[in-house]
């Protein structure tokens, strides 16, 4: 069995999965709770000044028959006084010694503010301390979440502020909107911070009631910009966990967040420069118990490579993550047809006539007398879309297409060309 622990900027943890900042970790019953299941740390909902929420808070998204695809929420950060939080945390510290305990912090813009939640959530023996510059709704109309966020200047001095009491390592949790998250996370690392963790919710308006004319959800009648989340944010995470894991300003561990559901997605992520991962969407759909089948997965991923520590695989693909500019583009591969398992339903053939190259031509077979479907591979310009939109799975291959010439990425093409040289395609 493969050592799952890992060191996060410092921060020991028994395995790479945390419950982020969310209404799972919002009670010491609860995090106890996930404690007992497996997870291997909690990141406590937000701590700050006690706040009133509304009702109703949540929405899903339903799509293509796949229950919570995505999930938005209006709720704000915890609304239970800062002692009763600080007692239940110290209570959940006091019984799981081993596993780990950040504190989630959101105060205003003020220095001593900082000053004094960091003292206090720091003498009942926390683990670190998450910085929530990431929340979207609410609290950023009042100058604090992602209207923190969404400043590098603002980001890198209430990070300082917060070094300069801190004693545990400091990580801070990113907005995802904004146009580039590598100015924020430059900002963090500037300003002392250990960690950073992506991707707090992204802005979003789930839907609308085509009966009654309202948002979804509303609250007497008025709905509001909301949090966004859940399996269908994932790709734009792994994103911006790559570029920040690529570039060397920032320079410091990722906790990864965004659509993580099981182990086959935390995978990903650490390849991609995650040095753990927190789940929140998940955990609310299925329980706290789905950590059992993330800590097996994980477990027989790395046993069948041979390989002894989760740590080994952290950050393995990120050199393979580029820019357009460096692609190769003598690199080619077509679309091949396996017949037999060919069901003629013709998607492929018409997503190619419709929105793509025409390069599947349907022709009549004169042995069958059926009709069948063959690529023109000298049109083929590879795209993938029928085998995206082929409902049977590994009946379309894409195949490469050996070639005679050398790889040329378009930066390659562009500076010979600008030395007076000639470059082929």
């Amino acid at each position: 069995m493969a050592d799952l622990s890992i060191n996060l900027a410092g921060i020991q943890s028994p395995n790479p999965f945390w419950l982020a900042s969310a209404p799972p970790t919002n009670s010491g019953y609860q995090v106890q709770r996930a404690f007992e299941a497996g997870w291997g740390g909690a990141v406590w909902k937000t701590l700050g000044e006690p706040i009133i929420n509304v009702t109703s808070r949540f929405a899903g998204l339903n799509f293509g028959g796949q229950r919570v695809f995505g999930f938005n929420n209006i709720e704000l950060i915890t609304d239970k006084p800062l002692e009763v939080n600080l007692k239940e945390m110290d209570e959940t510290k006091r019984r799981f010694p081993k596993h780990t305990l950040i504190a989630s912090l959101m105060v205003e813009h003020k220095q001593e503010a900082w000053h004094e939640i960091v003292k206090k959530v720091e003498a009942i023996g926390v683990d670190g301390l998450e910085l929530n510059f990431g929340c979207p709704h609410g609290m950023a109309e009042r100058g604090m979440g992602s209207a923190v966020g969404q400043h590098p200047d603002l980001i890198r001095q209430q990070v300082e502020w917060v070094k300069e009491v801190a004693q545990t390592p400091v990580i801070v949790k990113l907005t995802p909107n904004i146009t580039d998250i590598r100015f924020t996370a430059r900002a963090a690392s500037q300003g002392g911070a250990d960690a950073i963790s992506m991707i707090n919710t992204i802005n979003s308006l789930m839907g609308v009631d085509l009966d009654k004319w309202l948002p979804i959800p509303h609250v007497d009648g008025k709905g509001a910009h909301g949090g966004y989340c859940g399996p269908a944010v994932k790709p734009i995470a792994l994103n911006m966990v790559a570029e920040c894991a690529r570039d060397p300003k920032v320079g410091i561990p990722i906790s990864g967040i965004g659509g993580i559901s099981d182990w086959r997605d935390t995978v990903e992520f650490l390849l991609m420069g995650a040095t753990g991962v927190q789940v929140c969407t998940a955990a609310m759909h299925h329980g706290f118990r789905i950590v059992e089948d993330m800590i097996d997965g994980l477990n027989n991923y790395l046993d069948q490579r041979g390989i002894a520590s989760v740590m080994d695989i952290v950050g393995k693909a990120v050199h393979t993550y580029s820019d357009w500019g460096h692609l190769n583009l003598n690199y080619k591969v077509v679309a091949r047809i396996h017949e037999e398992t060919c069901i003629n339903c013709n998607k492929c053939h018409i997503a190619c006539e419709d929105t793509s190259h025409q390069c599947i031509d349907i022709v009549p077979d004169a042995a069958t007398g059926k009709e069948r479907l063959v690529v023109r591979e000298e049109d083929c310009v590879g795209c993938n879309l029928c085998s995206i939109v082929c409902p049977v799975e590994g009946t379309i291959e894409m195949v490469e297409i050996p070639s005679d010439k050398a790889p040329l990425s378009w930066n390659q093409r562009q500076a010979a060309l600008a030395a007076g040289g000639s470059c082929e395609l």
